[in-house]
């Protein structure tokens, strides 16, 4: 894996400042900490950090054609860069390395802006034609690989794999998005195209953008979408065969690697089943890692020791402790703009633990979304059916007058919670998903936000970003809906955030085999019930899996990559949660009400309500602006109320 950054000029070919460009770079010197390069011409710059996966010696970057005319900065793996070196080679190109990294040089000046079609694997990566006096930026189908950009006041448009290496250019404004924070306290997360900052963007998954000097700055394309195209089954033995069959492809090409190798292992059944293809195909004991929890209701560390003991993997484990919590400003640094997702600590954590042993390690991510894994989705067809009764106009008044007169009780049993499924069948499908989804809900958003930031977001609504994508699925089967809406946001923006800002703090390359491409589009065509049939998520691939993995591992209740979040922050994180929630950035960034924030930490406090997802990600946000704020030549800057 690697770090890229750039500068382009849009509309002169002023000289690149090289001392810019090289802060810009070195700034990501984690995500690449093995060489550094760079390139300058008129009007526009590009850098590189790399950590070398494959071919070591001849994959220095930028990497450029015969005559020095295109240019290529690029980070992460294309795993079928030989096949595509050979088919480039019928054409007439001539290759100097055996690196990756030059086939997509020579799929531009064969295809054009059409080479990403070509390109099977993880990727973000930044092109420069000197003929066409253009620039190509590109990102992966899925979003494995991150790229931002913006455009600056001066005619220059930047862009680097962090936000942090966009930060060091002092002509980028630090005006933070209102609508952004709302997606936050929303999903935990920013959806993409947004960032936390008005003037960055991040391009979003299966976009290419091409920039052409002295035009004006076009919209990303999309190239590639999920299809969802229906699949012809002939039997589920038929489907189960294939989806193997599949998968141990998708693991097999991603254990192409001049350096060591292995796989996290949290002992669920996505992890479990990359280890179990990893170790029929591999000549040596694979390296598996985990993270175990004292808290018996979190640990899986149990259920991945008797994978490991069943493959005779190189097992290493390492338990998370309660004073974890102290990673919280570590956290906030490592992702530039506000993130709420607790599992990001163990996360840390195992790829730690990871790069003791290994540079590259391959994941289970994807399974869940591919595969309907979540328990959510079980809730959302069993409230589809009920919303299906009843024409909208009809249930909004009569389940909301319902909702309204029921008690509150976020402590039971999900069963015994009638006044969120009570509200949710006053919704329609797109706004229950999100409200059931949602860290903190729409009204408890409402009661935290302060007047004045209220009318700054206009009426901008977070589930707006749900209704964009829903507007654009290329399904209406409910259970395929709320898949492909998870595809496009809590996946990239969450689960391959989290795992990539993680993984690259270490300089550690993490692939993840259920999100080959081509696995994606297959599965996406599966029938429905192949994958939640009754209770159980993941059917067809439990089906599969069932000679490989153990009974009770395939059909245990999912736990999910989590901590003790709520007793946490009762106990060793409440003197910093309560310091945070007094710290001077909260009250004069305007943004909320303080006596909510008090409410909350005392009903969490006391017991009386479980505010730990709110709590925690008022804690991430503190920390962020205090970091914003505290940083040299960077302002937190506040529109006017």
């Amino acid at each position: 894996m690697c770090a890229i950054a750039g500068i382009f000029d849009l509309y002169h070919q002023a000289d690149i400042n090289p001392l810019l460009l090289q802060r810009m770079t070195d700034v990501q010197r984690h995500r690449g900490p093995d060489q550094s390069g760079m390139y300058r011409e008129a009007g526009v710059g590009l850098g590189h950090r790399r950590l070398s996966i494959i071919d070591l010696n001849g994959g220095q970057q930028p990497v450029f054609n015969e005559d020095h005319s295109i240019a290529v900065v690029y980070n992460g793996e294309i795993y079928n860069f030989a096949a595509l070196m050979r088919e480039l080679q019928q054409f007439g190109h001539t290759f100097r390395t055996h690196c990756d990294t030059e086939v997509i040089v020579h799929a531009w000046e064969q295809w054009g802006p059409r080479c990403v079609e070509h390109f099977r694997g993880m990727f973000a990566f930044a092109l420069w034609d000197r003929r066409q006096r253009s620039l190509f930026l590109a990102r992966d189908r899925l979003g494995v690989k991150p790229l931002h950009y913006a455009v600056l006041n001066n005619g220059h448009l930047i862009f680097a794999s962090e936000i942090k290496a966009l930060l060091t250019h002092d002509e980028l404004s630090r005006e933070l998005d209102p609508c952004a924070i709302e997606d936050y306290f929303a999903y935990g997360y920013i959806p993409d195209p947004r960032t936390v900052f008005k003037q960055i963007r991040k391009l979003e998954p299966g976009h290419a953008l091409l920039i052409r000097h002295g035009s004006p700055l076009a919209s990303p394309r999309r190239y590639w979408e999920v299809p969802f195209t229906p699949t012809t089954i002939v039997s589920q033995e038929q489907a189960a065969d294939e989806l193997l069959a599949r998968l141990r492809e998708a693991v097999r090409i991603r254990m192409v690697a001049d350096v060591p190798l292995g796989a996290f292992l949290s002992g669920g059944v996505d992890s479990s089943a990359v280890v179990a293809m990893m170790a029929q195909m591999s000549s040596t004991p694979v390296n598996t890692c985990s993270i175990a929890f004292d808290d018996a209701q979190f640990d899986e560390s149990a259920y991945a020791l008797a994978v490991a003991e069943r493959y005779r993997t190189c097992h290493h484990r390492q338990y998370m402790q309660q004073h974890e919590v102290a990673l919280i400003d570590q956290l906030a640094q490592l992702y530039d703009e506000p993130f709420a997702d607790s599992s990001a600590l163990p996360t840390y954590r195992v790829c730690q633990l990871a790069r003791q042993y290994v540079t590259v390690a391959l994941s289970g991510d994807g399974g869940d979304e591919n595969l309907a894994g979540y328990r959510r989705y079980r809730w959302h067809l069993h409230e589809e059916r009920w919303r299906s009764m009843l024409p909208l106009r009809l249930r909004r008044p009569l389940f909301g007058m319902m909702a309204r007169c029921y008690p509150k009780a976020d402590w039971a049993p999900r069963p015994l919670r009638a006044k969120s499924t009570l509200q949710a069948l006053a919704r329609d499908t797109v706004s229950a998903y999100c409200d059931g989804i949602s860290i903190m809900k729409e009204d408890l958003r409402a009661q935290l936000f302060s007047p004045a930031f209220k009318r700054r977001l206009h009426g901008y609504q977070a589930v707006e970003v749900l209704q964009r994508h829903a507007a654009a699925a290329p399904t209406e089967h409910p259970l395929s809906l709320v898949q492909y809406l998870d595809l496009k946001t809590y996946l990239c923006g969450d689960i391959l955030t989290k795992v990539d800002r993680a993984s690259m703090a270490h300089g550690l390359e993490v692939r993840s085999p259920l999100l080959d491409h081509q696995l994606v589009e297959w599965l996406s065509g599966l029938p429905p019930e192949l994958k939640l049939r009754g209770a159980t998520g993941k059917y067809v691939f439990k089906q599969a899996l069932t000679p490989y993995l153990p009974q009770s591992l395939l059909h245990r209740k999912k736990m999910g990559f989590s901590v003790p979040l709520a007793d946490w922050l009762r106990g060793p994180a409440r003197d910093r949660l309560v310091r945070s929630m007094r710290s001077p950035v909260i009250a004069d960034s305007t943004i909320f009400n303080q006596e909510t924030i008090q409410r909350l930490l005392q009903q969490h406090f006391s017991g009386l309500r479980d505010h730990s997802a709110a709590l925690w990600s008022l804690l991430m946000f503190e920390s962020f602006l205090r970091q914003l704020q505290d940083s040299p030549g960077q302002i937190l800057q506040q529109q006017a109320a």
